[in-house]
């Protein structure tokens, strides 16, 4: 069964309690058992994955609110990214509709979802990827959600200029070509080639496919890890590059 059908359809005991659990409950109609956030912070745990999940239907779901209208292009862009099965598409619509509605602030779903994983851990830095997507499946990332992504990575523990990282390598993602390969790897340009190594070879041990998995990050969701390695590698490259240019032009 996918991590969809495990969460929206009704499997007993994967419920996750706090305002996530309630907010399922409501929008699947059905009795769910409670788990608190933090008794299951363990890796390898599967209640990460079902937090995971929820947390990219409900952030998503606030996120599409904070400029003043949900986008019908948001949506079709949240069902393209994350391969939601079509027998499950109505039951995702009810939560991301629950939460659309819901009066509460988004900040407590993210601290819920914080909860269960260590400050700045790879698969937050993945849910922040997935809602950066999200916002720019209109063209563009407004002021507004900006402002939402920036705080909601404050509360998974991504200070301003890890932030800044997430951000260019998610421009990388999607082939822009005008983005700091330096900010991509979170070293400031002109680093040594040491420095620079050290950075490459932390955020591909990080962000490996199966560590992410183990880590909690729903098997799904592994083509966007995929592609966001796949920028770590570029954003490398581009500096060796530019240290081959200028060895090349030093007088001999």
């Amino acid at each position: 069964m996918s991590i969809w059908g495990k969460i929206l359809g009704g499997a007993a005991g994967l419920a996750i309690g706090g305002p996530l659990g309630a907010l399922l409950g409501t929008a699947a109609g059905h009795a769910v058992d409670r788990l608190r956030a933090g008794e299951a912070g363990e890796a390898n745990d599967p209640t990460r994955s079902i937090v995971f999940t929820i947390g990219v239907v409900v952030l998503s779901a606030k996120m599409a609110k904070v400029d003043g209208m949900v986008k019908r292009v948001e949506v079709e862009t949240f069902k393209r990214l994350f391969d939601i099965p079509a027998d499950e598409m109505k039951n995702v619509g009810r939560v991301f509709d629950q939460a659309r509605r819901d009066a509460a602030g988004y900040e407590v779903y993210a601290r819920q979802i914080a909860a269960l994983f260590e400050p700045g851990d790879p698969v937050l830095e993945e849910l922040l990827e997935s809602l950066l997507r999200i916002a720019e499946a209109d063209g563009t990332v407004c002021d507004a959600e900006m402002t939402f992504l920036g705080t909601v990575a404050g509360i998974f523990g991504f200070p301003a200029p890890e932030f800044d990282r997430i951000v260019s390598e998610h421009c990388l993602c999607c082939g822009q070509t005008n983005v700091d390969p330096y900010t991509a790897l979170g070293v400031p340009r002109g680093a040594d080639e040491a420095t620079v190594r050290a950075a490459y070879h932390r955020l591909v041990r990080e962000h490996h496919p199966d560590l992410l998995i183990a880590h909690g990050l729903p098997e799904e969701f592994i083509a966007q890890a995929n592609e966001r390695m796949a920028a770590i590698n570029a954003a490398y490259d581009q500096i060796r590059k530019e240290g081959v240019a200028v060895r090349d032009r030093a007088p001999a």
